[in-house]
């Protein structure tokens, strides 16, 4: 889930950890093979490919599982046409949803995340619909032993960066979309492969979401989530932490 910047770090723990854990596989599984069809085989070469290789290794994939996928993609051996789509929708106590797939049969899971929204207090809209609450923003992470605070600022704001916070769990850089790789590779070049690269919808706005309200909305996210063909689900909320804590605990 990709919400305020306070919950970027949120895991729900809910459920079997194994289960979880083949869920994540499968989806990284299919970024890769997505990732190395569109481009090089090479994740040097090929930003997005590097990107899902970094998500496989913080996910403690198997090196083979992650070369199979990738040779799969490169070699054409999988002939299953994954496509881009993006959802947009509102969760409950009016909660914006961006809904990120990636997916081989667009009616299915259109069907998938309309029941799962209309089930948990939420709809689905038009493309577009919500879009205009949220910005796309080039999102780069770096561990805190990766360099001082002010080494990684003067050395993002040098590559043209928009933003800098560092804290003892690491630093977040973001970058408007088109500085995204220019960013991301200056510092590539100087603290080595980044933690976690990506571009992301960021939230303009942000709804507070308390009681029933809020159980229901983590529910729906965890349904989301939990869909094979559901790669990123971004939202504009922010809850207390009694809350929070309640609700994952």
């Amino acid at each position: 889930m990709a919400g305020h910047s306070q919950f970027k770090n949120i895991m729900y723990r809910k459920g079997a950890q194994d289960a979880k854990r083949a869920k994540i596989f499968t989806k990284i599984i299919r970024e890769l093979t997505v990732a190395a069809k569109t481009g090089l085989a090479d994740p040097a070469a090929n930003p997005r490919l590097r990107a899902a290789v970094i998500a496989a290794r913080e996910a403690n994939m198997p090196k083979d599982t992650m070369e199979r996928a990738i040779k799969r993609g490169a070699g054409g051996g999988d002939d299953t046409a994954f496509e881009e789509v993006r959802y947009e929708g509102y969760g409950p106590g009016g909660v914006a949803l961006i809904i990120e797939a990636l997916t081989d049969n667009r009616n299915r899971t259109a069907g998938e995340i309309r029941t799962a929204l209309t089930k948990h207090g939420g709809n689905l809209g038009e493309t577009n619909s919500v879009s205009f609450m949220f910005e796309r923003k080039g999102v780069i992470l770096y561990p805190a032993k990766a360099a001082s605070a002010e080494a990684m600022f003067e050395a993002a704001l040098e590559a043209g960066a928009d933003n800098v916070e560092s804290d003892a769990n690491g630093h977040e850089i973001t970058t408007a979309p088109e500085d995204f790789a220019g960013v991301r590779d200056a510092l590539e070049d100087k603290f080595g492969p980044a933690r976690e690269a990506k571009l992301q919808w960021r939230p303009l706005n942000i709804v507070p979401v308390e009681g029933d309200a809020a159980g229901s909305l983590l529910k729906l996210i965890d349904v989301l989530e939990d869909n094979d063909d559901v790669q990123v689900v971004s939202a504009n909320f922010e809850m207390s932490d009694d809350t929070l804590a309640k609700l994952t605990a």
